[in-house]
């Protein structure tokens, strides 16, 4: 253990130190965002899932945008910077609704204190709020990885990656572990109290990179905004990697209901007592643990070929998820709510279907850009994140309000239950676009076969 550390410079353990903290941070809020919009603000199902597809868009389009201003005016002022703002971010979540609730605007229960906000256009005030955090986060993704990289060298540089993945999982592995104590001690409340624990999260590495980050790695290199303007140009007009992103979009709109329909839907089927939070756990878990072994098993095959094997997983994750809801709600599994227990098989597919894809799809994507190009082009890979998001989380927030609304919204019990009884059916939606994606890629992978053999031989 002393030889690794010994390996790598102050700055790449710092730089990871932070990682952990602030992925921590953000897990801990996202999981549970659309929650916290629609039970503490009183956004409906429609507009919580548009502000969070809206959020999480922004997160993986600006970080390529800014990591060329962090290339300029360095990583530890780009660092410092990006923790001021998700401190202030984070910490406006929390205080947000207590000013709120100051003005007599939040309505209350006799059961439980906060229970939401009133019908009014303040709540909109959260919008710059979550800018912050938008800003902060973009920073943080292009700086800490370009740290990573520039404090390994090429013989190390595989295992410093190594380390920052783990890093990454972890962090989202605790932050997401901390909302269900939290939950289950405030109810509601906790929803609030969790911004908290993000913002003493985001601190804590502010503190760390402003006495300890020193590099001796120079920036002022990089690229120029309008250079990065005009590569997200040429991919847009890149008819073949255009229709590559379009068709993977479809995968991650599937894989992004983990955060956009999961927490809601089991916490209106299985009860308060659920764990949604955790239930996310179950993904990288699968993935840390089969990651390696899929690679090897698909080492032998073109990475379409196991891009398309786990978009066909996909509709079986899917259908998973819908099952729990057509079994009795009376009996249990392992102790688990038949809801709630189906979720997570589902999840487990999905983290399986994940591994089969994720891996090979930067290297496929990089073999789509022209020669010489690739590093310009793969800045922009996860634009299918971004697309996602935006379709996947409005998607989400409009199948919900249909078929598993919020309860509190109907008289009686029964009322709901009438309304929820094909809840199922959200889950059917996604598996028919994960479907289609996967019948889609098999197209793709033969017309461009077809492409490319006649270039070869008109060459």
């Amino acid at each position: 253990m002393e030889k690794i550390r010994q390996t790598f410079s102050k700055a790449f353990w710092v730089a990871n130190a932070v990682e952990l903290f602030e992925r921590a941070a953000y897990y801990g809020v996202f999981i549970v965002i659309t929650l916290y919009l629609s039970r503490i603000l009183g956004f409906n199902d429609i507009q919580a899932a548009a502000i969070a597809g809206a959020f999480s868009a922004c997160l993986y389009l600006l970080p390529t945008f800014a990591g060329a201003l962090a290339d300029k005016i360095g990583f530890r002022n780009s660092m410092l910077l990006a923790f001021t703002l998700l401190t202030l971010g984070y910490a406006g979540l929390g205080i947000f609704p207590t000013l709120l609730e100051s003005a007599g605007l939040v309505e209350y229960s006799m059961t439980t204190k906060f229970t939401g906000l009133l019908e009014n256009n303040m709540r909109y005030g959260i919008l710059p709020i979550m800018a912050l955090i938008v800003i902060g986060g973009s920073f943080i993704k292009s700086v800490i990885s370009g740290t990573v990289a520039k404090e390994t060298t090429p013989e190390n540089r595989a295992k410093g990656f190594s380390i920052f993945y783990s890093i990454v999982n972890i962090g989202s592995f605790s932050g997401k572990t901390i909302v269900k104590p939290l939950r289950e001690a405030m109810g509601n409340e906790g929803l609030i109290t969790l911004n908290y624990f993000s913002a003493t999260m985001t601190f804590l590495a502010l503190i760390a990179i402003f006495f300890l980050y020193k590099s001796a790695q120079y920036s002022g290199e990089g690229k120029t905004f309008r250079q990065i303007w005009n590569a997200l140009v040429k991919v847009c007009t890149n008819g073949r990697l255009l229709i590559l992103i379009l068709i993977i979009t479809g995968f991650w709109m599937v894989q992004h209901q983990l955060y956009a329909t999961m927490p809601k839907y089991v916490l209106r089927l299985a009860g308060e007592g659920a764990s949604p939070s955790w239930y996310a756990n179950v993904n990288p878990l699968v993935v840390v643990l089969t990651v390696n072994l899929v690679t090897q098993l698909m080492s032998k095959r073109t990475a379409l070929t196991s891009m398309t094997t786990g978009m066909f997983i996909m509709p079986v994750s899917a259908l998973c998820m819908a099952y729990g809801n057509v079994l009795d709600s009376n009996q249990t599994i392992l102790s688990m709510h038949p809801v709630a227990f189906m979720m997570v098989v589902g999840i487990i597919f999905q983290g399986l279907a994940e591994t089969f894809i994720s891996p090979r799809y930067l290297e496929y994507f990089s073999l789509q850009a022209p020669k010489g190009e690739e590093g310009l082009y793969l800045g922009f890979s996860h634009l299918h994140s971004f697309l996602s998001s935006i379709f996947g989380f409005g998607l989400s927030g409009y199948l919900l309000n249909k078929y598993c609304p919020e309860p509190t919204l109907f008289t009686t019990h029964e009322e709901w239950v009438t309304a929820s009884a094909n809840a199922h059916y959200i889950w059917y939606y996604f598996g028919a676009i994960a479907l289609i994606s996967a019948l889609a890629l098999i197209l793709y992978g033969r017309i461009t076969k077809r492409m490319d053999t006649r270039t070869a031989k008109a060459s």
